[in-house]
């Protein structure tokens, strides 16, 4: 389950919303997706889940959608993470634009995903855990790990071998900074690690091909350490007005702000800025568009319309 949309569900719970989470069988790892009987078996579960006492159904992810719509009785609130309708897979994002226009009420993330729909929706941002990713001193979130205090260090946050976080571009931006610092690969760490390995590095450089989000971006600038990345998913938006933090795609400019932050040894001002990605806005959002949906309100004037 995806840390933030556990978080999603603790939010919601904590607003009095008794939720029942039913996960898609079977494991996504890297670049391997489920398979037709992970969602065939999927689809049964949650037809029969829909027998009991509910009064909504909340889907998240567009290719879900389908089988969120398939029982006729509840609401749908649909929410789109963002790859799924952003042209990355053609048939995936031609089911998620199908299920949105045919659900109640859907959500997009970010303004990045909100420009690609077609249909009536609401933008409400996936929330950061404040409380969790906070500034830490840096010798402290060393030494807590373990790490050298005298290197400089440069977090690539995702697995290698996934290959649309494209490690190579990371690994050939290090090797050409001015600044010699390691390139500190990390991934599978239990979630309440990861603060201290954001605090712990001189910078998060995030080099994706492509990305709906990404959370750790957010997270990286709620601990105030500047973030390097390419301008994939929701990455300007978040870092627009954040000090020594760089969005660019062109591999020369990577390095040139690599090198700037290494020289700068400074952290940046993120936590002010994404502080309006809090939890418990996130919570108060959803509230409102159920009680939107099992009202069949679609007057919201926060809700945006399509161009």
């Amino acid at each position: 389950m995806e840390p933030f949309f556990r978080q999603q569900v603790d939010v919601l719970e904590e607003h009095g919303v008794d939720c029942t989470t039913l996960p898609v069988p079977g494991t996504a790892r890297g670049d391997e997706s489920r398979n037709v009987r992970n969602y065939a078996k999927f689809y049964r579960r949650t037809i029969a889940e829909c027998r009991n006492d509910y009064d909504l159904v909340h889907v998240n992810y567009g290719l879900i959608g389908p089988i969120g719509l398939a029982q006729p009785i509840r609401p749908v609130v649909l929410t789109l993470w963002g790859s799924e309708v952003m042209g990355y897979s053609s048939p995936v994002d031609r089911l998620s634009r199908f299920a949105a226009r045919r659900s109640d009420a859907v959500i997009a993330p970010s303004v990045a995903v909100s420009e690609r729909l077609d249909c009536s929706h609401r933008v409400v941002p996936f929330g950061v855990d404040l409380d969790l990713f906070k500034p830490i001193d840096r010798r402290e979130a060393r030494e807590y790990l373990g790490w050298s205090q005298n290197d400089r260090i440069v977090l690539f946050p995702y697995d290698p071998g996934r290959t649309v976080k494209n490690h190579a571009l990371a690994r050939s931006v290090i090797d050409r900074t001015s600044v010699n610092a390691e390139l500190k690969t990390v991934s599978g760490l239990p979630y309440h690690e990861m603060p201290y390995v954001m605090n712990a590095c001189d910078a998060v450089l995030v080099t994706s091909r492509r990305e709906s989000g990404p959370m750790v971006v957010r997270e990286a600038a709620a601990c105030n350490v500047p973030v390097v990345s390419t301008d994939v998913g929701f990455v300007s938006e978040t870092l627009e007005n954040v000090e020594n933090s760089y969005v660019t795609d062109a591999e020369s400019e990577l390095v040139e702000a690599v090198d700037s932050v290494l020289r700068s040894v400074g952290r940046s001002n993120g936590r002010e800025i994404v502080e309006q990605y809090d939890t418990e806005r996130m919570g108060s959002e959803l509230l409102s568009v159920y009680v939107d949906a099992l009202d069949g309100e679609s007057s919201d004037p926060r809700r945006v319309e399509p161009n």
